[in-house]
């Protein structure tokens, strides 16, 4: 059987310093210089021009984790899409990008062609959606495969501003989370100054805010990542005895090689879906030979027994959102859960080491 492993020779090229920096804007990017010197035990200056220099070369943006849960966004779809006709993509981006529905589509070089993620505020607002842009990318003789996402491992989708501002919350808490959505560092001086608050009217909305849940993090996205290939996977299975077992061992593979500090997160999304396919998966590797091995062929082997059906690709060109590419413990972050027939399902997160090699 082919191993899960990953390689991490583009990550040689950036410096410990830095891979630290983008673990803790990841983690929370609202977090001080000062608390960043403390923790990275390094000048301001330097932390400040590190910071300025990463912003630049990597297109780091400063954003939002939302719990679209709890603002009511209950009808996640991952979409895979094929088409029989060679698209305009220009034009499939304009389409997309009519609805707020679409937070975020990509390009794909492999046995599909795009992914799209949705969500909407109702189901019924989701199937209109849905039925009516099947219709506008129809002249492309789109094969259109949507699947509920059901359980996130690991990883989001940054929302777009489009669809926060229909959003059925308080105007003062919509209006904080659309300037945070756009860049989570401000100020609450300068929010304060664009909303027309005073600072502290701002920093108690901001804690009710917070209290409520609707923020999981303030974190990153980079627009400019390094050279790598960003493989993604979806899978379908006919599951046979020793589902769960294979399962258990795949997502502790995933999870514990993820061994040394990395510029960005070897795995950056993970979930079981509901629908056309019932997994997904988005892995970095240093090429695309280097990815097909070892997830695409390590997968087929790993569920081979269960008749696994793949459909992968390399991550292209974003039509619209942005790709959530960033650095967070893989091992402290990744929700492991358990199905064991007649028993209620059981989640739970591995434990970190306590340490990770630099």
């Amino acid at each position: 059987m082919v191993e899960y492993e990953f390689r991490s020779e583009f990550n040689e090229r950036w410096s410990p310093l830095l891979k630290k920096m983008i673990r803790l804007l990841s983690e929370d990017s609202r977090m001080s210089i000062t608390k960043m010197t403390q923790h990275l035990g390094v000048s301001r200056k330097t932390v400040g021009d590190k910071l300025k220099k990463a912003e630049a070369e990597l297109g780091i943006r400063y954003t939002l984790e939302l719990d679209e849960n709890a603002l009511g966004l209950d009808n996640p779809h991952l979409i895979l899409i094929k088409f029989t006709e060679k698209p305009d993509y220009e034009e499939v981006a304009k389409i997309l990008s009519r609805s707020h529905i679409a937070q975020l589509a990509v390009k794909v070089e492999g046995t599909y062609d795009l992914f799209v993620y949705a969500n909407a505020e109702s189901s019924s607002e989701y199937v209109y959606w849905d039925k009516t842009t099947q219709v506008m990318l129809s002249k492309y003789k789109a094969h259109w495969q949507p699947s509920d996402l059901a359980f996130r491992h690991l990883g989001f989708f940054p929302i777009r501003n489009a669809l926060l501002q229909r959003l059925a919350i308080p105007k003062t808490y919509k209006e904080i989370l659309l300037l945070l959505n756009e860049n989570a560092r401000m100020s609450l001086n300068e929010m304060a100054r664009r909303l027309g608050m005073k600072p502290n009217t701002l920093a108690y909305n901001l804690n009710k805010l917070l209290k409520m849940g609707y923020i999981k993090r303030f974190t990153i996205t980079m627009s400019n990542p390094p050279k790598v290939s960003m493989m993604s996977l979806f899978g379908k299975y006919i599951i046979a005895e020793g589902f769960e077992e294979d399962s258990m061992k795949m997502r502790k593979e995933i999870t514990f090689l993820d061994d040394k500090m990395p510029l960005i997160s070897r795995c950056l999304f993970s979930a079981q879906l509901i629908g056309s396919y019932d997994f997904f998966f988005v892995g970095v590797y240093d090429s695309d030979a280097f990815g097909l091995k070892h997830l695409i062929r390590y997968y087929k082997d790993r569920f081979k027994r269960h008749k696994v059906r793949v459909m992968h690709g390399t991550i292209g060109k974003v039509l619209i959102g942005e790709f959530p590419t960033r650095n967070l413990d893989v091992r402290a972050e990744f929700n492991m859960i358990k199905w064991i027939p007649g028993v209620a399902p059981k989640v739970e997160k591995p434990t970190p080491l306590p340490s990770l090699q630099q």
